[in-house]
């Protein structure tokens, strides 16, 4: 008896050149063609977003194959399955009908399986009196042969990406982690060199950085910050080299100056009277009198409220934070790289983007932002300038605007601003004010 096995599904169901090329596949592969089918399916599954299949299509996948008696499925074997939606649903955990018939087209749109329709829609398989099978209708595992290879192509390419995309993201994560610790160090270390710009190039090109990244928009990122890496280390260890030759240049100088003592006081007697005669001794003396150690940030943001607002990240906990706020507020202000970078020649990064941070906070009392940073800049060359009195000065001007009504001794609260000073800070403050 002749047979005849179907090519278009049953119903309304459309015909699609997919199903088309799919079913030419199947007709391709070679009689001694034979595949472990859960071998294939587990190339399927780690395959599954390149085929376009779901989890809950390779769940009813999972199934139709375990309704093949045979592990190994072979070109010249049996391989049309025909269990009822009954009978799928039980075994791909209880699904409901509508899930079913939506899964079972992803799957024949992906090219896994194809179906071979009765001509009412029935699944069943019609059997000789001998009891083999002679016409089977429903779902064709063919693919799963045909393809076999193809699947196992698929799977270790993406087991690449992944190793691919796991390495970028490893990249990614130490040049973010080396360059803030060297900023950091830089910063601390005093190190020469505009940090402010260096982190709002860090953070430009980390803004780039969405939640979910591709493999090669990462690379790219990482390509940008090694450059950005390369030019930090660079500067820290040549900054390092220097001060090692400075040590050893220093060590050498004293053993010259233990040779000469009188000569260190005569000079030391001569500078003091040029200064003396000068007048600039009582200025000097003035900044020396001041606190030895750097000003806390914490105080700073305090005096300079405004800096939270420029800051790109809405928040400032960092020096490193600190800087690159400094650095938009120093185009905001309009001052020119030219004095931005002799104030922090002068000065140090830190301490010039605090009497820049200073100065914003007064904008509206200060015509020319950048002629006033200059002239800070030359007393700052002349040992004449510090940062202390702008900061106290700022946190005076806000105690004393905001009339705080009376509290203990040891606390003071500035009223809906959250400015808290210590008693001896607070005494300090009245102190200079008188």
């Amino acid at each position: 008896m002749q047979t005849y096995i179907s090519t278009t599904p049953f119903g309304r169901r459309t015909m699609t050149l997919g199903q088309i090329a799919s079913q030419a596949t199947a007709r391709a592969m070679p009689e001694e063609a034979i595949a472990n089918k859960w071998h294939v399916f587990q190339h399927i599954r780690e395959a599954r977003e390149l085929l376009g299949a779901t989890d809950r299509s390779l769940a009813i996948l999972n199934a139709l194959l375990s309704f093949h008696r045979e592990t190994e499925l072979a070109a010249t074997g049996e391989l049309i399955v025909w269990p009822s939606n009954e009978q799928l649903i039980a075994r791909a955990n209880g699904i409901s009908p509508a899930t079913l018939r939506r899964h079972l087209a992803i799957l024949v749109e992906c090219g896994l399986i194809i179906r071979r329709d009765s001509p009412n829609g029935k699944r069943f398989a019609r059997r000789s009196r001998a009891g083999e099978i002679e016409q089977a209708y429903g779902f064709d595992l063919s693919p799963i042969v045909a393809r076999a290879a193809e699947f196992r192509d698929m799977a270790e390419a993406v087991q690449l990406e992944k190793k691919a995309f796991r390495a970028a993201r490893e990249r990614l994560t130490l040049l973010r982690r080396d360059i803030i610790k060297m900023i950091d160090a830089g910063i601390e270390e005093g190190v020469p060199g505009n940090w402010g710009k260096v982190l709002q190039s860090y953070q430009t090109v980390i803004s780039r950085l969405p939640r979910t990244a591709s493999r090669q928009l990462i690379e790219d990122i990482c390509v940008d910050l090694h450059g950005l890496h390369s030019e930090i280390h660079d500067a820290l260890e040549t900054f390092a080299k220097t001060q090692n030759i400075s040590a050893n240049e220093s060590h050498f100088e004293r053993h010259i100056q233990n040779s000469k003592p009188d000569s260190i006081s005569e000079s030391k007697q001569s500078s003091r009277n040029k200064k003396e005669a000068s007048g600039s001794v009582a200025e000097i003396d003035n900044v020396r009198s001041l606190p030895k150690r750097d000003l806390p940030l914490s105080i700073v943001l305090d005096a300079c409220p405004n800096v939270r607002d420029v800051a790109q990240t809405g928040e400032i906990r960092h020096w490193r934070d600190f800087l690159a706020a400094a650095e938009l507020i120093r185009t905001m202000l309009g001052v020119s790289p030219s004095a931005w970078a002799e104030a922090g020649e002068a000065m140090g990064e830190v301490q010039a983007a605090i009497a820049l941070a200073a100065i914003y906070q007064r904008a509206d009392q200060i015509n020319t932002a950048g002629g006033y940073l200059r002239s800070l800049t030359d007393k700052a060359r002349e040992g004449k300038f510090s940062t202390w009195p702008m900061v106290m000065a700022l946190l005076r001007a806000r105690l004393d605007a905001s009339k705080p009504r009376q509290m203990p001794e040891n606390t003071r609260s500035e009223s809906g601003s959250g400015l808290e000073v210590s008693g001896s800070l607070l005494k300090s403050l009245r102190k200079r004010k008188l």
